[in-house]
């Protein structure tokens, strides 16, 4: 359908009269409510007179808002320096410490649970590395061992790829590390970190 200058000044009548855009859209045919409002916009009609309530106002009766000033944005004023949060614990809870920031292609900084792995099974794992298969994402299979090695960032990151032990995601080695039995986790929780 297109807006032929019949068809406009129609729109535009209506529009002036206080019609809405469904009923435009119906008395032209052939267009949607949102065609009219688009409409309405390109030509610039959008600002027309509001009414108060449709019982007392009459055409004759229709008042115009007059025009106000726009109005301008203060300045958001700047806070004087603030105090660190951790200065003033609330309610004596312990004060947080930043998180480490990490980045692509740094590596990770030490972790805590390195520290609960013994260095006989820290030996093994890194011998074990130096064997693995070095497998992508993509060549990753139930019996391939799914232990990532290196940072995802960069390159030098691939996955141990060796056999797996039956109804585990790693090889032999990799869950040495990973799955520790309960009694040895309950040991450390008693005699604190």
């Amino acid at each position: 359908m297109a807006w032929t200058d019949d068809r406009v000044e129609i729109l535009k009548t209506m529009w002036g009269d206080g019609k809405s855009a469904s009923q435009i859209a119906t008395e032209l045919g052939g267009v949607t409510r949102n065609a009219v409002i688009g409409k309405v916009h390109r030509l610039g009609l959008s600002n027309r007179p509001t009414t108060t309530t449709k019982a007392t106002t009459s055409p004759a009766a229709k008042v115009t808002k007059p025009i106000a000033k726009p109005k301008v944005a203060k300045p958001i004023p700047t806070p004087e320096k603030a105090k660190p949060a951790s200065v003033v614990p609330h309610n004596n809870l312990p004060i947080p410490r930043p998180r480490p920031i990490i980045t692509a292609g740094k590596p990770l900084p030490p972790q805590r649970s390195a520290n609960e792995v013994s260095a006989e099974a820290l030996a093994n794992v890194k011998k074990l590395e130096e064997t693995a298969r070095k497998l992508n994402l993509m060549q990753l299979t139930e019996r391939t061992c799914k232990w990532p090695i290196g940072d995802p960032a960069t390159e030098e990151f691939w996955f141990c790829g060796h056999p797996v032990d039956p109804g585990k995601p790693y090889c032999e080695t990799h869950v040495s590390v990973a799955f520790q039995p309960m009694s040895s986790r309950q040991g450390r929780r008693a005699g604190g970190r």
